[in-house]
């Protein structure tokens, strides 16, 4: 579902929201609503034929739990007389293994899932939460690059850090900009790790990208489409076109050591 800047279907669209996620209505105008999206704070707007209200002890739950995710690129959620396509990373509120709760809904999915207390979560072993977040994101190549996107039909770079994280259970920020100030530094190139983040400026030292290290100082990031490339010290050097299409401003690990 998209979230736009303003109050208007021409408006950009700066974030999405998936099946299963919350958010908070801040005011409306005319048809539209500006809301606040519950897991990261961003801010947007969307019409109102979009809009699913919940009760305040709904919500207060939704944000006290590690919800689990899909796993499946595409698989479905449903119940007597709806079924909604979910894809890869969407969230699946108060699942058990079988069922899942939408406001008084309640529906079925049978694909799978993350699950956060069986080493997936924020508590989980380094080791099997990176092995997750590296799986998947080979799931997401080829995805079309879109401004403001967040699913395998069309994504940015940060929202795939963003899902990707949080399959292992990681919120982070939705924007590059907002992402950089999390976890530690990594100095060096050659001291990366996968899983670490890599983030780029522009001349006016501006953050504007952002991808994952994967071994042997490759990047996976969305730039036109999901892709990996090789990463040295200067930036992201694209081999099809020789040269570098993204200058390095900086490396930070998100995943601590066990």
């Amino acid at each position: 579902m998209p979230v736009r800047a303003e109050a208007s279907d021409k408006a950009e669209i700066v974030t999405q929201l998936t099946f299963g996620e919350c958010y908070s209505v801040l005011r409306a105008q005319n048809q539209w609503r500006q809301i606040r999206v519950a897991a990261d704070g961003y801010e947007g707007w969307f019409d109102v034929k979009q809009h699913l209200p919940v009760s305040a002890a709904y919500f207060q739950q939704w944000q006290q739990q590690d919800h689990p995710r899909t796993l499946d690129v595409v698989q479905m959620v449903s119940d007597e007389t709806t079924r909604i396509p979910v894809t890869l990373g969407t969230r699946l509120p108060f699942f058990d293994g079988m069922t899942l709760r939408v406001g008084e809904r309640q529906m079925f999915y049978n694909g799978a899932a993350t699950n956060p207390q069986n080493g997936h979560g924020p508590h989980g072993p380094a080791e099997v939460r990176l092995r997750l977040l590296l799986k998947m994101g080979q799931l997401f190549l080829k995805a079309p690059y879109l401004w403001g996107g967040k699913t395998l039909f069309g994504i940015d770079c940060s929202g795939l850090m963003q899902q990707l994280y949080g399959l292992i259970g990681v919120q982070l920020p939705r924007d590059a900009h907002q992402q950089i100030h999390l976890g530690q530094p990594v100095h060096f190139v050659a001291q990366t790790r996968p899983g670490d983040l890599a983030f780029f400026d522009n001349a006016d030292g501006r953050i504007i990208h952002v991808g994952l290290l994967l071994e042997d100082q490759q990047i996976l990031h969305a730039s036109g489409e999901v892709r990996i490339d090789p990463l040295d010290h200067n930036g992201i050097f694209r081999r099809d076109q020789q040269k570098y299409s993204h200058k390095l401003r900086l490396i930070k690990r998100i995943l601590p050591d066990d």
